[in-house]
């Protein structure tokens, strides 16, 4: 379970190509897995991924990720030296400021527009599949692991907008988005559960 709250950056270092998987060892400048064990769970991108080795000598942890995890989300597009958003999983009792995320990521979006409105990042995206029926003003979404707040709702167009603050950039990868580029996105189960329910009940009468 994560919160959404990145808590920052570190970069891919190696990336190795397996049956099946890829392995990928990730650095560990800013400490965030100075207490990690083999088997934790950590969202890498919004990704939940599981500590395969800890190299303590390199200051490297290595997740191995499966070719189904890659084609679903943009950890396919990986490189040696990109930055990717860490969040550990969540303890019990601490503070949550974000709300419930499982890290299963449902597929990657589109940024269709990004404008600058002072400080505040306002940005477009297009969310495929059908799946805009899960989105509503003011709800949430998981996008690249952070927990934001949808601001608008375009049906007819299948597209949501966010606004990040400062402190949003500055912790994550948010800060080098462009238009055209995939971003994972996951969404909120309780809505899902909620709407796929009401709508069951629809299609019964």
């Amino acid at each position: 379970m994560y919160t959404g709250i990145v808590q920052g950056l570190e970069k891919v270092v190696d990336i190795r190509q397996d049956n099946g998987f890829i392995t990928i060892a990730v650095s560990n400048e800013n400490q965030f897995f100075q207490d990690v064990f083999i088997g934790a769970s950590v969202a890498i991108n919004g990704v939940c991924l599981t500590v395969t080795t800890i190299d303590q000598k390199l200051n490297q942890i290595h997740f191995d990720i499966s070719n189904v995890t890659l084609a679903l989300t943009t950890l396919k597009s990986l490189q040696v030296g990109d930055e990717v958003n860490v969040e550990r999983s969540a303890k019990v009792g601490a503070e949550n400021g974000g709300h419930n995320l499982y890290g299963h990521i449902e597929g990657t979006a589109i940024i269709k527009n990004l404008e600058h409105r002072g400080e505040i990042y306002h940005i477009d995206i297009q969310i495929p599949d059908g799946n805009i029926k899960y989105f509503f003003l003011k709800g949430f979404i998981g996008l690249n692991g952070c927990s934001l707040t949808v601001n608008r709702v375009d049906r007819a167009n299948s597209e949501i907008s966010i606004d990040l603050i400062p402190e949003t950039l500055r912790l994550t990868t948010w800060k080098n988005a462009k238009v055209g580029d995939e971003v994972n996105y996951e969404i909120d189960q309780t809505t899902r559960t909620l709407v796929d329910t009401l709508e069951n009940i629809h299609h019964q009468r």
